[in-house]
């Protein structure tokens, strides 16, 4: 489990910089997705391959037949799937530290030299910057996330057979393979890519709202730097305190 509590102390960290949207995504990936996966998943999976039994005795063939049956384990597949998902955010949080610590560092330069800039250009710069960025860590989220329902449902499908027939070498002859708790293998499978869709939906609102935001609007000349500013603030982190 510590693992997944560092996982989940990164995404905490995103949690302060997203909006609404982006926080109840960030609710759903802890709880339906890395509490469930730590705690229910595990135990569900874990003895696929020991339990998954065949009617001969035939050496190799009962591991033969289990690749067959599944290319790839569905526990790490969905291990894979979280990290793939939890990569985009996590940069985010590390891209906008760095930026963070860099404006500090220029505004101290800038005071030491006599010469301090005003805020304007900066926090839009600094928003323009943040908003792209995040913009992108939502889409490559969202691109991540279609692709591993899609690799989900074309490997697994939505219903895990208590039976498998399996042919071809080193088997001698067609053989009857069984898995263990098929029926709630299945609800846990349903229930997985259920969660994947509702994490698309946000992912898509969640752009969406970006987007919207986003958008030039006419007569907004006048307060562009004071929204600039709000942007900022809600996406990245503030600099650090100077030194005394």
């Amino acid at each position: 489990m510590g693992e997944w509590a560092f996982l989940g102390s990164l995404l905490d960290a995103v949690q302060l910089q997203s909006p609404l949207v982006g926080r109840l995504w960030l609710v759903v990936m802890l709880i339906f997705r890395i509490l469930v996966l730590a705690t229910v998943g595990g135990a569900v999976f874990e003895d696929e391959q020991e339990e998954f039994v065949c009617n001969t005795l035939q050496p190799g063939c009962r591991q033969t037949c289990y690749d067959r049956a599944f290319p790839v384990s569905h526990y790490r597949f969905w291990l894979f799937h979280i990290l793939l998902l939890s990569a985009p955010p996590v940069l985010f949080v590390i891209y906008s530290m760095h930026q963070a610590s860099k404006e500090a560092g220029g505004a101290e330069a800038a005071c030491a030299r006599g010469r301090p800039e005003g805020p304007c250009a900066s926090c839009a710069l600094r928003a323009r910057r943040a908003r792209r960025c995040y913009l992108l860590s939502v889409a490559l989220r969202l691109a991540a996330e279609l692709a591993f329902l899609s690799g989900q449902a074309l490997l697994y499908g939505f219903r895990v057979a208590p039976h498998f027939a399996c042919t071809g070498l080193p088997c001698p002859h067609t053989v009857d393979c069984f898995v263990s708790r098929p029926t709630e293998k299945t609800v846990f499978v349903v229930f997985y890519f259920a969660v994947g869709l509702l994490s698309a939906l946000l992912s898509v609102a969640e752009l969406g709202h970006l987007l919207w935001k986003s958008r030039p609007r006419t007569g907004e000349r006048d307060n562009r730097c004071s929204r600039a500013h709000e942007e900022a603030q809600k996406l990245l982190p503030p600099p650090p305190p100077p030194p005394p």
